[in-house]
């Protein structure tokens, strides 16, 4: 019996690196390393620093009070986050300047300037003042990708009310549990939102989560923004009020809540892997410091760039990277509605080139299913204005990192490869590109003022080409603060596996320039006959195979080793199953990385099983290889088998 240290084995090896170009150091926001250093010598200075360039209406008398693992920041500070995404742009050029910059997904389009957005957003902090809302209400918005759903963050924002969005693809009950959770007043939804050319019914979603056993008792009003045109009968008398009819004689102005730096922004839920929802609590100062300050420098943004984060605001990269980092910044962003492949496979292409976007942020699980789809679509499209390229949801296996540069990037913009989480509120771990050299596959540098450490189980530092749990040793401005109405999960989750450390629950390795690696999450890791192996490695091995789509590995349980590995493989679309295509694929993994992780099994997928926010379901995965949800696997290259599936297990994170 081999002893469990948490040591992970480090096996895949990655030599290719992309140092800054000279035309780009010499245009980046920050180009000097010294701010490493500076940053590890006195990080409250660090952050000070940041903190001066947001606008405040008291300064704050005391940078950090650490109480492991309780963390204040900006102590007796006075702001408004919607102020600062939007008042303080109206005196400069920034008034006129678009901001958001929005298509639906049939086709139609408006744009919004920071002026535009500033007389919107106080129109409906008034509307929800007249339906009673007041400081430290919570609000749940229930929206697809519309203009009015940063609208709404924004107004909660301005008045002082928590707002907890909940993704447009979770259900009905999952919408119910997420409002009893934060006793939310008010209901925001829409008739519907357009996906693959049909109507996601949001309103009719809503009514249910208030009829369902139990109801939302909290709830008073419902607000519905027409997007479909598909509702006008389910509108119920007394509690449902159509957004145009809210906004109507509202003023054009709102005086801004003045909010101590501690309060409350916003509730995000996140499932994690059992039990209830988690509503990871956010706060206003050191939030939005830790957006502004990490959008500024990794994605080096300039006053006159486009950018384009194709997530869903639903998620946490939505609320940091669409709403919150770039607006603060004076930034303009585009939004998308739909789905990359409606009508065709080359739509975000075609967006990109139509506005001119120049720096675009998506997921390694889109980069892949481009992959698949091959390069003819992008081709099909002159995406020349692009500058810079990031990465964010999962780790990035190093082909995918590969194709994204040269096929998106033309080979002339850097990859930047964020790591961060809901809870970590902003990029802990990325490059600065006009800094870094990029190595496909790692996020490379924790941000300036982020002390990251890799630790072995007993909480010993891993060292150079060993790999283990991440975990971050010093508070961050933008860290959670608590769990919703349960402090005690906090303390549990996050902090009591090492005394006054936070665990990330991600594997990660480091290599001999101290870049970080990251190995996917704890949970995932497979011991075979001893080694720790990170599915992530075994799937970068698969995907290096010209014949490969996607990947997915998972441990199934062996008499001998303990583990065995169990590969999910998506073939490239030109490519037959074949028992050769097994062997090849085995040997591939058993050259690239050793043949400890050659995979015992490998099973054809039709496509691998996701959450709506593009996570693998992991966990479905393991019961399809051990038995419980399907018999024969190999029916898995049947798409409606995926699809029933992933209808029987839900769709959750």
């Amino acid at each position: 019996m081999v002893e469990d240290s948490g040591r992970f084995d480090a096996l895949l090896q990655e030599d290719r690196t992309f140092p800054p170009s000279e035309a780009f150091k010499t245009q980046a926001n920050i180009s000097d390393p010294g701010v490493y250093e500076e940053a590890l010598r006195d990080p409250e200075a660090f952050w000070a620093k940041f903190a001066e360039e947001l606008d405040w209406f008291k300064k704050w008398d005391t940078v950090l009070e650490w109480d492991p693992p309780h963390a204040k920041w900006f102590i007796g500070g006075k702001l408004n986050v919607s102020y600062n995404c939007l008042d303080r742009h109206l005196t400069t050029s920034r008034r006129n300047k678009a901001a958001i910059v929005w298509e639906g997904e049939p086709g139609d389009r408006r744009v919004y300037t920071y002026w535009d957005l500033y007389r919107e957003v106080c129109q409906f902090a008034n509307g929800l003042k007249s339906l009673g809302v007041k400081k430290g209400d919570r609000v749940t918005i229930y929206l697809p990708m519309v203009p009015e759903l940063p609208i709404a963050m924004l107004a909660c924002a301005r008045i002082g009310a928590a707002h907890s969005v909940v993704f447009g693809g979770f259900s009905a009950e999952s919408l119910r549990d997420r409002l009893n959770d934060s006793e939310s007043k008010i209901l925001i939804t829409a008739d519907g939102g357009f996906r693959r050319g049909g109507v996601v019914p949001l309103k009719q979603n809503s009514d249910d989560s208030l009829d369902l056993e139990g109801g939302a008792p909290s709830v008073e009003k419902v607000v519905v923004v027409r997007r479909t045109e598909t509702a006008d009968d389910k509108m119920v008398d007394g509690r449902d009020i159509w957004w145009h009819d809210l906004m109507e004689g509202q003023p054009l102005t709102c005086e801004p809540e003045q909010m101590d730096s501690e309060d409350m922004l916003y509730l995000l839920y996140t499932s994690g892997t059992t039990g209830k929802p988690k509503g990871i609590v956010h706060t206003t100062a050191g939030y939005l410091l830790g957006t502004y300050a990490t959008f500024k420098w990794i994605f080096d943004i300039k006053e006159n760039d486009t950018y384009w984060c194709t997530a869903d605001i639903g998620w946490v990269t939505g609320h940091s990277y669409i709403v919150y980092g770039p607006l603060a910044n004076g930034a303009t962003s585009v939004m998308y509605e739909g789905s990359p492949d409606y009508p065709d496979r080359d739509r975000f292409w075609a967006i990109v080139a139509k506005y001119g976007v120049t720096i675009l942020y998506t997921a390694p699980t889109a980069i892949r299913t481009f992959m698949r789809w091959g390069e003819s679509y992008p081709e099909k499209h002159d995406m020349s204005s692009l500058r810079l390229l990031g990465s964010v949801g999962e780790p990035i296996n190093p082909e995918a990192w590969i194709w994204y540069h040269k096929n998106i990037g033309g080979g002339r913009c850097p990859v930047v490869d964020t790591w961060w989480q809901t809870e970590t509120g902003s990029i802990l771990i990325a490059p600065l590109p006009g800094i870094t050299t990029l190595k496909p596959g790692s996020a490379t540098k924790a941000f300036p003022g982020i002390e990251a450490e890799i630790l072995d189980e007993q909480g010993n530092p891993v060292g150079p080409g060993g790999g283990g749990y991440l975990t971050i040793k010093k508070p961050w401005p933008s860290m959670l603060r608590t769990i919703y109405g349960d402090h005690d999960r906090y303390i549990e989750q996050y902090w009591s596996r090492y005394p006054d450390i936070y665990f990330t629950a991600d594997g990660a390795k480091i290599d001999e320039d101290g870049d970080f690696w990251l190995l996917g999450r704890v949970d995932d890791v497979i011991n075979v006959s001893g080694h720790r192996i990170g599915t992530m490695e075994v799937e970068s091995a698969l995907v290096d195979n010209p014949k490969v789509a996607e990947a997915a590995c998972i441990g199934k349980a062996h008499e001998i080793k303990g583990q065995a590995i169990v590969a999910f493989v998506t073939l490239k679309d030109s490519v037959e199953m074949s028992d050769d295509v097994i062997v090849e694929l085995k040997a591939h993994v058993a050259g690239k990385i050793g043949a400890m992780a050659r995979p015992d099994d490998i099973i054809f997928a039709a496509e691998l099983p996701k959450t709506r926010s593009g996570k693998i379901m992991r966990r479905l995965l393991r019961d399809v290889a051990d038995g419980r949800a399907l018999g024969d696997t190999t029916t898995l290259a049947d798409p409606a088998v995926v699809d029933s599936l992933k209808e029987q297990y839900g769709d959750e994170e």
